[in-house]
């Protein structure tokens, strides 16, 4: 898999809390360090290089006072100025026409090219940009990664994969994430083009500010050039997405049991977890009807790129495994037939790595507001509600001593069963 290098830009947002994710901005932004001075950018600030050459480049001036203004917001108009300018940028095949009757005469050029372009899809709108309106970030991500389908059709194709899966965001855990940007969050996080803030949110409600916008314009550029496939992240993403598990790509040694003396219909056993997902499962006791919505591996002993783009939402950096374990997080769906405590509820599948019965404790998913168990107990430990969804952790093992099958049966006599190779 091709690595993605993280610059010294994104390295210092890092521990800025500035606008992280994908680095890779380039030699035109390093060259471009030191070029420009404003008085309000010192060489500190998070943002100095991307703003030095946006400046260079022309897609921003500075103010006659010597500042940049990195804080203030950038408007729709501004920005559709901005995104029409990208050389790189081909233009779409289906051209729409430029029907915004709010738009300022200065704009009109640069909102048409935007559109020309791709970024920005007028059927969306009501005959209305809100030009003048503080572009917010959700919106900023529609616009980006609808830009990136005119670059790689594989991009559109990947904003479809993400439509059911899980996006390492607050919103998206506490059900704040409206599907109409949910896909372009997705996959705006998946190509590291934007992140997360310190809080865990994505912030499409937020609006997006000249010094983001420097580091995103050096961003799309180096996503742009990109295939979709060279991103890890967008890989876990679709495949969640389509499957409801990203085994395949975190944990590739774990494959369909290929022999055929199993005591069932071998035709029924397979591999292919989204033939699990969302499906009544046989359990050890009676006392719920369950289903598994998710679920997310992540392997604890790699760094930087090769981590799972969950890693963050479950597992905390002091966390550590023995025996080479990987993690496992179920988000599970419950129908309990009367009532049900936690200890029972662990009883219905007898699986170390399909197994409900505990929630992680890390600090990392108390932040991301994932649904937990401790969320759905009473007194006594019993559910307070009939249909608890939660995420559980569960080990995947590889060591043969210690049962490393996934082995699941389905009401309608569909069988999961994998192991590692």
């Amino acid at each position: 898999m091709k690595k993605m290098m993280i610059s010294g830009v994104t390295a210092l947002a890092l521990l800025t809390g500035g606008i992280v994710g994908f680095g890779g901005v380039g030699s035109s932004v390093e060259a471009a360090q030191g070029t420009t001075k404003f008085k309000d950018v010192p060489a500190t600030h998070w943002a100095s290089a991307a703003i030095n050459s946006a400046v260079e480049q022309g897609y921003f001036k500075g103010y006659a006072d010597g500042t940049f203004k990195p804080s203030s917001p950038v408007t729709k108009a501004e920005m559709a100025s901005i995104l029409g300018r990208l050389s790189d940028q081909p233009n779409a095949t289906t051209q729409e026409k430029n029907n915004f009757t709010d738009i300022p005469e200065w704009a009109k050029s640069g909102v048409s090219t935007a559109i020309a372009k791709g970024f920005i899809n007028p059927s969306n709108y009501k005959g209305k940009l809100d030009a003048q309106g503080a572009l917010q970030r959700g919106e900023m991500a529609t616009w980006l990664t609808q830009g990136l389908t005119v670059v790689d059709p594989e991009y559109k194709q990947a904003l479809s994969d993400v439509t059911n899966t899980v996006v390492p965001a607050k919103e998206y855990f506490t059900g704040t994430l409206a599907n109409a940007q949910k896909n372009a969050v997705a996959v705006a996080l998946g190509t590291g083009l934007m992140s997360v803030a310190n809080d865990k949110t994505f912030g499409v409600d937020r609006t997006t500010t000249r010094a983001e916008v420097a580091v995103l314009i050096a961003r799309y550029a180096a996503v742009s050039k990109t295939k979709p496939a060279n991103f890890q992240g967008l890989n876990e993403l679709r495949a969640v997405g389509l499957t409801g598990t990203n085994l395949n790509i975190i944990a590739p040694k774990y494959q369909v049991i290929s022999e055929s003396n199993y005591p069932y219909d071998y035709s029924k056993v397979t591999g292919d977890f989204s033939k699990i997902r969302n499906q009544e499962i046989v359990t050890k006791t009676n006392y719920a009807d369950l289903k598994v919505r998710n679920w997310i591996v992540v392997n604890p002993y790699v760094t930087d790129a090769d981590r799972s783009i969950y890693y963050p939402v479950f597992v905390d950096e002091k966390d550590r495994l023995v025996r080479g374990a990987y993690y496992s997080f179920v988000e599970f769906d419950l129908e309990i037939k009367n009532t049900m405590n936690q200890l029972q509820g662990g009883s219905l599948i007898n699986s170390p790595t399909i197994n409900p019965l505990k929630s992680p404790n890390s600090e990392a998913i108390f932040s991301y507001s994932a649904p937990r168990i401790s969320n759905l107990l009473g007194a006594k430990g019993v559910f307070n509600v009939k249909n608890p969804i939660y995420w559980a952790e569960g080990l995947l093992h590889f060591d043969k001593e210690l049962n490393p099958e996934v082995l699941l049966t389905l009401k309608n006599g569909t069988v999961f069963r994998v192991r590692p190779n």
